[in-house]
């Protein structure tokens, strides 16, 4: 279990600092910075690169929401959910930390900004609101879910799961960005927030919320319909 939890440790520090860290230091550089697109990207390659690196020992969560939508779908369980939840969060907010000491290395440094965050209403990217935050949140995780419990199942082309998991997490977030910077992982919400400006804190229960109930909602939809069991 302790190499299971530090593996879960190593993949979500890793997530949100190639994530969050290529929003935060390169989606605005002038003329040169990777935009929606490339932070896109960069969180599927962080899941790409880390299932590859560590999921054969933890089984590559990374994500409070997989491991709860793991468990209702049978393939996780129970007595482990709240260890890996610890390990996940932990990661996260050691990666908001290392961001947030180098952004302030920055010669023009005058607080984080958004630094990332998730939100809806003034704190979405593009203003829409908390109901459209929640749908966009629960489906998108639904189908996070419905891909991962896929791609890994007994019938999948086998050694290419981190593949499809990481492209399913890259449209992802081409989809969501303009909504709510794209959470679908309350983890990676959480150790952002606790350094940003504006009203990140104050709104992080909708990204507890809305992906927990997505993730429970793709394994009891897997389990039902997708299932070779």
């Amino acid at each position: 279990m302790f190499k299971k939890l530090g593996a879960e440790f190593i993949g979500t520090f890793w997530l949100v600092l190639g994530g969050c860290g290529s929003a935060v230091l390169a989606a605005g550089v002038a003329d040169v910075g990777i935009g929606w697109l490339g932070v896109s990207f960069a969180f599927g390659l962080t899941v790409l690169t880390m299932a590859y690196a560590v999921g054969h020992i933890s089984g590559g969560h990374f994500n409070p929401a997989v491991s709860l939508g793991l468990m209702m779908a049978g393939k996780f369980e129970a007595k482990d959910l709240i260890p890996y939840w610890v390990a996940q969060v932990a990661g996260a907010i050691v990666a908001a930390i290392v961001l947030y000491v180098i952004v302030s290395g920055a010669p023009d440094f005058a607080g984080v900004g958004g630094f990332a965050s998730n939100g809806y209403g003034e704190a979405s990217p593009g203003g829409y609101s908390m109901m459209s935050a929640l749908v966009i949140e629960i489906v998108l995780t639904a189908a996070f879910l419905f891909i991962i419990l896929g791609a890994t199942s007994a019938g999948a082309p086998p050694g290419f799961a981190p593949i499809a998991i990481g492209l399913g997490l890259t449209l992802i977030h081409l989809i969501s960005i303009p909504v709510t910077n794209t959470s679908v992982n309350p983890a990676r919400s959480t150790g952002v927030a606790l350094f940003a400006d504006g009203p990140a804190l104050t709104q992080l229960w909708l990204f507890w919320v809305a992906p927990l109930v997505g993730g429970a909602a793709g394994g009891i939809l897997w389990k039902i319909f997708g299932s070779d069991d």
